[in-house]
């Protein structure tokens, strides 16, 4: 990518409409030079040192993906430049988890040089698709929590919003998933194996932060070394957040942890070679590997010390930046912090971010504890993402004495002052007392890190209606009624830019030629398509994309995975986290009776269906595991049987991620969202394949009840029984009532456990009638399986009629505007941040 091919060429075709490309990216003191060598020939001969003529693919995307970070650099640094010299109050954002997905197809797109890169590509023989493949997904996330943080700053940064993003380095994804006699096998995800292009090194910036003992090497493990303190360096490692048009590009820090001393020099030369690396091995593991396996006392304290590792280097690092803009020469000077920062916590992970900069404010500010306690609160934000008790975070109450001591007093005294006001406003109300304190009692004693996110701030938001209206009522009442001014919804969205514009480009063609490209920043825009569902001109427009991007999967699952599917039968997907909750298993049961259906009626007129499932396991979650054994052995059965061939067809495809997701979701005509009422926070997912225009087959749960709102409930298929229901009916629920009263329930059932689908593995299946009828089928499996079973019905009647569906089709996307992330943003910086845009001149 010579930089003539890029920045001269760009100029003078006025790419996109914007303007002068050149000096846009030329707005520093280095001039591009628009030598034919300027960029890509140089990265690609001099980066490695090897001929040009004999380089890989790999080599290839590198000399690329730097080309690019050279044509972005210079606006990167006058973003920071405009932050420091205009002094906005900074939004940052902490999460451990940052899903990113793959970067240089974003980043070309969103500083808009896509018709010049395609140019030189093509003039180059460069195969993009082909090296596009040879980046790996960033492995810094598992699921949902993560996407959003990737699609927050993205809108942040779109949106002209001054905010950094905050979050670990992690060498190891959370694990690369393959399958072995359709169980579920974990390798390391080592995406750091080569260089990431993207991010840069920033150790001049390091922070060094103490825990309260340290780590010795005994019997081949780390023991912790009570009363001796020791001491961690986090070095940041930085990465552009390009926000769409090129002009604010913002940054996402993440750090790794390393050891002061990386030798023990005595010990190494008295031939100890273990011990002389006992400390830098130590400091290193905290970020080697995402979500350490938590099933074993030692993952979680690794959990609970990256989590403080996070928050002590994050916060270090934002005081260092608020006091570069705001001289604090007297402790009356931190009165502006408030005014100047905004800290959004994403779950309970980084809630020790409330006892940390009560410690800075306290130790290091020298405040009072009244004032340091206001500007914390005025400072702090949390979000809530779970309804479900065992994912709200509680920490031992020993690890604090053994690993932050100090933490624990404040934490200590938060909590006196917090259960003084509670006897004071609610005088005899013992329950109460013991629900809202921060420590937990009854037993070993633990830290509530959702109680003092709470407490510690002043907003608590939860991410769709019906979850945040359940956390204020259910999970969190007794604080919610202390506290009402302090809680709040914010919906959750997705970026159109990755999630159509990028993935989909068939729909994007076909959206932009009906109404223009304003859709891609402003996505309330798709409401214009509404007159359009029943104009049969743009609906078979619509129809041709959703046939384009399906045989785009059919053919890069072909090539990459070796599977063959029909692009004519409906794909029929439900990807995400394989878990109870989200009943990966009710829609297998479904499967069965259809299948069931058709064994005992062969000539039964069905729609040829493609069903996929995607997702990863917990590796201790040993239930979840059978069912992803299930879902494979019923994709064999299935195809084994010449009854159905040809007309049911399973895939569980290995290794789901941002990629994968990207080449899926575009291609599907069902989206899946059949969590049980009231546990599903929010969901994503079902916002993507939304606007991608798949119909959804759902629950009343999470944002799908908000998005089958906005596009009408005659627009989707959906069933089951609602929160109230699931909650009313938990004292006397009994699934042996439908395996009892249901045939086909039943005749499903029993055809599972009579190992028709492990006729070589007997009773391998048995773990799964324990949770479906003698463990009581917590997740009401069988309650809604008639029901879904009807909404099916609806669907392909529906599908037989293509007017009729298309028209739903279009319905959906038309109202999909309301689910981008840029509005969510646009709500988070009114209300809870006061945070303004920062335009880059």
């Amino acid at each position: 990518m010579s930089s003539d091919m890029t920045m001269a060429d760009a100029t003078a075709s006025n790419v996109s409409g914007s303007t002068d490309l050149l000096q846009q990216y030329g707005c520093g003191p280095i001039h591009f030079t628009g030598t034919r060598d300027a960029l890509y020939e140089r990265h690609l001969m001099f980066d490695h040192v090897v001929d040009p003529t004999s380089v890989g693919p790999r080599e290839r995307y590198e000399a690329v993906a730097r080309s690019v970070r050279d044509v972005l650099s210079q606006r990167w640094l006058r973003t920071e430049q405009t932050y420091e010299r205009e002094n906005p109050k900074r939004v940052y954002y902490l999460s451990l988890e940052f899903l990113i997905g793959r970067s240089l197809a974003n980043n070309v797109m969103n500083l808009l040089l896509d018709p010049v890169v395609a140019r030189v590509a093509d003039e180059k023989g460069i195969d993009w698709l082909a090296l596009l493949e040879e980046e790996p997904d960033a492995g810094l996330g598992n699921g949902g929590l993560g996407r959003l943080a990737a699609c927050f700053i993205d809108s942040m940064a779109t949106m002209q919003i001054p905010a950094m993003g905050y979050g670990l380095r992690y060498e190891y994804g959370i694990f690369r998933q393959s399958l072995r006699d359709g169980w579920q096998q974990e390798q390391p995800d080592n995406w750091l194996r080569r260089p990431d292009p993207w991010e840069v090194a920033r150790p001049q910036e390091s922070v060094e932060i103490t825990l309260g003992c340290s780590f010795e090497v005994r019997n081949g493990t780390f023991a912790a070394v009570p009363g001796r303190p020791s001491s961690l360096l986090g070095i940041p490692y930085d990465r552009p957040v390009i926000g769409y048009g090129g002009r604010t590009i913002n940054t996402l820090r993440l750090w790794a942890a390393a050891a002061p001393h990386a030798l023990d020099f005595q010990a190494f030369s008295a031939g100890d070679f273990v011990s002389a690396l006992a400390e830098r091995l130590s400091a290193e593991s905290l970020t080697r590997v995402l979500y350490p396996d938590d099933s074993t006392s030692m993952g979680q304290g690794l959990r609970f010390v990256q989590e403080y590792f996070l928050v002590a280097c994050s916060l270090a690092d934002l005081v260092r930046r608020f006091r570069r803009t705001n001289p604090v020469d007297s402790p009356t000077d931190w009165r502006v912090l408030p005014d100047k920062v905004a800290v959004q916590l994403n779950d309970t992970h980084p809630s020790l971010t409330v006892s940390e900069l009560m410690r800075i404010l306290l130790d290091d500010a020298g405040l009072g504890w009244e004032e340091a306690w206001d500007l914390t609160r005025r400072t702090l934000a949390y979000t809530n993402h779970t309804l479900l008790p065992e994912a709200l975070e509680k920490w031992p109450l020993p690890w604090f004495e053994l690993l932050l001591p100090r933490h624990l007093e404040i934490i200590l005294e938060i909590n006196r002052r917090l259960l003084d006001e509670v006897r004071a406003r609610f005088p005899g109300d013992e329950g109460r007392i013991e629900r809202v304190s921060l420590i937990e009692e009854g037993g070993p004693r633990k830290i509530r890190m959702a109680n003092l996110a709470i407490v510690g701030s002043h907003s608590t938001n939860g991410v769709a209606a019906i979850h945040s209206d359940l956390l204020r009522t259910v999970t969190v009442k007794d604080l919610a009624e202390l506290y009402p001014e302090r809680f709040s919804n914010k919906t959750n969205g997705v970026t159109p830019r990755r999630w159509l514009r990028l993935a989909n480009p068939a729909l994007s063609r076909c959206i932009t030629d009906a109404i223009g490209d304003g859709w891609i920043t402003d996505l309330s825009q798709l409401a214009k398509l509404t007159p359009l569902a029943d104009d049969g001109a743009f609906q078979d427009a619509v129809r041709e994309a959703k046939r384009a991007m399906k045989h785009r999967f059919v053919a890069w699952l072909a090539s990459t995975n070796g599977i063959a599917v029909d692009p004519d039968t409906i794909f029929d997907c439900q990807i995400k986290r394989i878990h109870e909750y989200k009943r990966q298993l009710l829609n297998a049961l479904r499967i069965v009776v259809l299948y069931n259906r058709m064994r005992q009626n062969p000539g039964l007129d069905m729609a040829p269906r493609t069903f996929f499932f995607a997702g990863k396991v917990a590796p201790a979650y040993r239930l979840a595991k059978v069912i992803i054994k299930f879902l494979n052995n019923l994709a064999a059965a299935i195809d084994d049987d010449p009854v159905v061939q040809g007309r049911l067809r399973v895939v569980f495809l290995p290794e789901y991620g941002v990629s994968l997701a990207e080449k899926l979701i575009p291609a599907s005509d069902v989206s899946n969202q059949i969590s049980t009422a009231g546990y599903e926070a929010s969901g994503t997912s079902n916002m993507k394949f939304m606007m991608n225009g798949a119909l959804t087959i759902g629950t009343r749960d999470g944002a799908t009840i908000e998005m089958a709102q906005a596009a009408g409930e005659e627009n989707f298929f959906l069933f089951g029984l609602t929160a109230d229901q699931v909650s009313g009916s938990a004292g006397w629920y009994s699934p042996f009532w439908h395996h009892h009263n249901e045939p086909e329930t039943r005749a499903a059932l029993d055809l599972i456990f009579s190992d028709h689908f492990s006729r070589n593995e007997p009773g391998i299946f048995e773990p799964l009638r324990d949770a479906l009828l003698t463990g009581g089928d917590r997740f009401m499996h069988l309650a809604d399986l008639t029901a879904y079973l009807e909404a099916d019905r609806r669907l392909l009647a529906s599908y037989a009629a293509p007017r009729d569906w298309t028209r739903k089709v279009i319905m959906n996307i038309a109202n999909s505007g309301r689910f981008s992330s840029d509005r969510t943003i646009a709500e988070y910086a009114a209300e809870i941040w006061d945070a303004k845009p920062c335009p880059v001149p």
